[in-house]
């Protein structure tokens, strides 16, 4: 069985005959060298299988399931609503957070937020090919940016909120419902005092200092998933 792994976003079933797109295509056939007859997985929500190249016809791949290797996974709901920032470090945050878990980005626009857009579709993508090599089946979504109290407001949600003034360095996980679990990492220049009350006024938060240093926020993000991570597994 090949371990090359790939995204299928239509629906997937048992002897299912179907095209790659090109990218993909490209992908299998001129950098994997995968050949007709050959075999690798497709996977999406509905679970993963084990297919097989029919034949290429114009560059494009022809395939088949052939038997299914992994059901759909109801994972445990770890978002991360973060700042978005310089693109290179975005796009190491989104790699990073997939292969740790995490089931939704909401990024969002704090007051002393630089970097005011993102390329959904990059990071999409980012997202995509991290839950390939990670072995994941649940592809994170990526929602658009909005400001912080929308995302307090519309978001039912167990908050770990990151804070450099707090003296709580432990979760308290009796604190913790079936709701998703969101950890919320703050911009470069740190939160303002004014959402800082915000996010502490919010039902279900938890303050958690992850360190004791500043850390780069690419940092904070692997660190405080770590942390999440120890405590619910």
């Amino acid at each position: 069985m090949s371990n090359i792994r790939l995204f299928f976003s239509n629906l997937l079933s048992d002897n299912l005959t179907g095209k790659l797109d090109k990218s993909q295509s490209h992908y299998l056939t001129n950098v994997m060298r995968v050949k007709e007859n050959e075999v690798f997985s497709l996977f999406n929500k509905d679970g993963e299988w084990e297919s097989k190249i029919l034949g290429i016809s114009k560059s494009i791949v022809e395939f088949k399931t052939i038997k299914q290797l992994r059901q759909k996974k109801n994972m445990k709901e770890l978002w991360l609503a973060f700042s978005p920032i310089k693109s290179n470090y975005q796009n190491f945050i989104i790699q990073k957070a997939t292969e740790l878990g995490i089931t939704k980005f909401l990024p969002i626009i704090f007051e002393r937020t630089i970097v005011r857009k993102i390329n959904k579709e990059r990071l999409e993508k980012i997202a995509i090919e991290a839950t390939e090599q990670s072995n994941r089946i649940n592809v994170p979504l990526i929602e658009p940016t909005q400001n912080l109290d929308n995302f307090l407001k519309k978001n039912s949600m167990d908050l770990i909120f990151t804070d450099l003034n707090s003296d709580n360095k432990k979760i308290d996980r009796t604190k913790l419902t079936d709701k998703p679990i969101c950890i919320i990492i703050g911009p470069e220049g740190d939160f303002s005092e004014t959402e800082r009350e915000e996010i502490l006024s919010f039902k279900g938060v938890q303050p958690l200092k992850i360190n004791e240093n500043i850390l780069r926020s690419e940092t904070a993000v692997i660190s405080a998933i770590s942390i999440i991570n120890y405590v619910i597994n």
